[in-house]
């Protein structure tokens, strides 16, 4: 039985059919805390109790109604510990939206390869745009490496999900999962545009360079091993078993430190 600390809080989600995902899942334990809480357990100590940290937040924003986000910096003694964690070892499943949290922390998107912005934003020394985001995509996901995270998963299967026009640094990941959406501007809204200005759905006057349609992959920092899926924005995608399967091997996976 694998013990999994899951953290969830900063974007919304239907609860029971996520929770439910969990509840079904052969060999997996879970214990459910909300952010800012949640902050407390990760640290070398509170880590023994965790096999790994499933990460369903989006910490470090806060939403104003009549102005842009805030971006938040992390506590100092989280950010320190979470590093700590990360050079012992500790095993990270990161989902969906996650990939958005603590914009303000560089090395946060450095740890899970890749980042969403909410605003335009300079990234590894480059101006970048804000990203894109469409919900309910029908689309066709392929495996792409034949590795732990994605044994027992079809080659090929269709999901419906919300899908990302984000950055990723694919070169410093192995790729697990590519969709055969055509990820360019015109087939996506704009963040920024929902976030500062209030125009949910619009990509008018917003320009964005094609992206790349890496939607799942792993990587190794040190000891710890991560996993990001992108997939995971509704019930829709909750109920899809591929995407439970490899939800349950990521965590077997990133869990399984230290054994090849």
């Amino acid at each position: 039985m694998r013990n999994i600390l899951l953290v969830t809080k900063g974007h919304p989600y239907e609860r029971q059919p996520f929770y439910q995902m969990f509840d079904d899942m052969d060999g997996v334990d879970y214990t459910l805390v909300e952010q800012p809480a949640a902050q407390a357990l990760f640290s070398i100590e509170e880590g023994r109790a965790y096999d790994a940290y499933v990460l369903y937040d989006m910490p470090g924003i806060r939403f104003r109604g009549d102005a842009p986000p805030d971006f938040l910096e992390p506590p100092k003694r989280y950010r320190d510990n979470f590093e700590k964690l990360i050079e012992a070892g500790h095993g990270f499943v990161f989902l969906h939206h996650a990939i958005a949290g603590w914009p303000a922390w560089e090395g946060y998107a450095e740890i899970m390869g890749g980042r969403f912005l909410y605003l335009p934003a300079s990234m590894r020394g480059l101006a970048r745009q804000d990203s894109g985001y469409r919900h309910r995509v029908t689309h066709n996901i392929s495996v792409v490496a034949d590795h732990p995270v994605t044994a027992g998963v079809p080659a090929s299967f269709p999901i419906t999900d919300e899908l990302y026009l984000y950055e990723v640094f694919e070169e410093d990941v192995q790729p697990l999962l590519r969709s055969d959406y055509d990820f360019t501007e015109a087939n996506f809204y704009s963040a920024a545009r929902a976030v500062a200005e209030r125009r949910m759905f619009s990509n008018e006057g917003w320009k964005h360079p094609a992206g790349t349609n890496l939607i799942g992959w792993t990587r190794t920092l040190g000891k710890s091993r991560i996993v990001y899926l992108q997939c995971g924005d509704d019930p829709v995608a909750y109920a899809s078993q591929p995407f439970r399967q490899l939800i349950r091997n990521a965590i077997q996976w990133v869990a399984d430190r230290g054994n090849g």
